[in-house]
């Protein structure tokens, strides 16, 4: 019983952090410069994302532009694009897994197999938080780098914004519920893991005490 709300619990942080790394992969803001030019009332937000950058004006206009160009795009950009794209393909194999693989659930059949299926779960899930937390943490570095560079002109100077932060906490949901559902594989079940089934064990003394019993009667 423990066991089941603990894979329950580890399944909604699986939940949240998919729908987290999907967001956060989407979003326009990961990197955040407020220009406010003269006066508050021209403000001036923009926004760059992975897919899009975005402006933002004080009067109230949201303009948006996509990256057509993939060549004049930096290296951190490409490598965060490609990983969060694969978080998000491998926490969804990992959620489809453990549903199969929970023991609240008969879908993945005897207890071995949903054992395995759990395990496949987790591991989708460690994949996929880790590929989510390397291109935050890596932009995160850049963006810091930049900021703290005196060559780079105040007009390109970023600060991090709001996806990467929801990428990063959405990683370590996906890492933390990971390690529960393999966990929980192992203490349901270590009669299966660890050691042999108890039939076999009473298949053998039975005969051992048939042949015992023909032995004595050969003597008498």
């Amino acid at each position: 019983m423990a066991s089941s709300g603990l894979q329950l619990f580890a399944f909604g942080m699986a939940l949240s952090g998919v729908s987290g790394v999907l967001t956060a992969t989407l979003l326009p803001n990961w990197k955040v410069r407020v220009d406010e030019g003269s006066s508050i009332i021209t403000a001036v937000v923009q926004l760059q994302g992975l897919w899009m950058d975005c402006t933002w004006y004080s009067t109230g206009m949201f303009s948006c532009t996509l990256k057509y160009s993939i060549l004049l795009l930096p290296t951190h950009v490409h490598a965060a694009r490609a990983t969060m794209v694969l978080a998000c393909i491998l926490s969804a194999l990992g959620i489809c897994a453990s549903t199969v693989g929970m023991t609240c659930t008969r879908l993945g059949g005897d207890i071995k197999t949903r054992g395995h299926a759990s395990v496949a779960g987790g591991v989708c899930f460690l994949s996929a938080g880790v590929s989510g937390l390397i291109p935050t943490v890596w932009y995160t570095k850049e963006i810091i780098a930049d900021f703290l560079d005196l060559t780079v002109p105040a007009s390109n100077k970023h600060e991090p914004g709001g996806a990467v932060y929801v990428g990063f906490i959405s990683a370590v949901l996906l890492v933390i519920s990971s390690m529960i559902f393999c966990t929980s594989c192992v203490q349901k079940s270590p009669q299966t893991w660890l050691y042999p089934p108890r039939q076999q064990n009473n298949i053998s003394t039975t005969l051992l005490e048939n042949n015992s019993a023909y032995n004595l009667k050969d003597y008498v």
